[in-house]
């Protein structure tokens, strides 16, 4: 497989329909870590892991919200290869999330991952 590909973040991995975001926060975990909340769900999906991401007003105008999608989706994306597979898995933006850096949003990220043990431990992880 070519390592460009590897790195794209498809349509197929993307929650379109409300009921898989539904699905995901009723059926399951939730937890909220500095400028995000994660609502996952293990082993859901045939498909593979997938990811929703959901910003409401409350964190800024269209260019923030826009902007918020595109952090979010760019560390997914990043790190998708650590974490275990399959999961659904639902980012929802706080409203602290307005004028953080890509490094603030993966360290919070990171942060949560790490925390509900959804990430595959590295060898130079402590």
């Amino acid at each position: 497989m070519n390592s460009t590909a590897s790195r794209r973040f498809p349509q197929s991995m993307r929650l379109k329909h409300r009921r898989d975001f539904e699905h995901a926060r009723q059926a399951g975990k939730r937890l909220v870590r500095g400028c995000l909340i994660a609502n996952w769900l293990e082993g859901a999906d045939a498909a593979g892991t997938r990811l929703g991401v959901i910003v409401g007003r409350k964190v800024g105008k269209a260019v923030v919200r826009s902007r918020t999608r595109r952090l979010l989706r760019e560390v997914f994306r990043a790190h998708r290869a650590e974490l275990h597979q399959p999961l659904t898995l639902v980012l929802v933006a706080r409203p602290s999330i307005a004028g953080k850096t890509l490094a603030e949003v993966e360290r919070d990220f990171l942060a949560a991952m790490r925390a509900t043990r959804l990430l595959e431990r590295r060898v130079d992880d402590r």
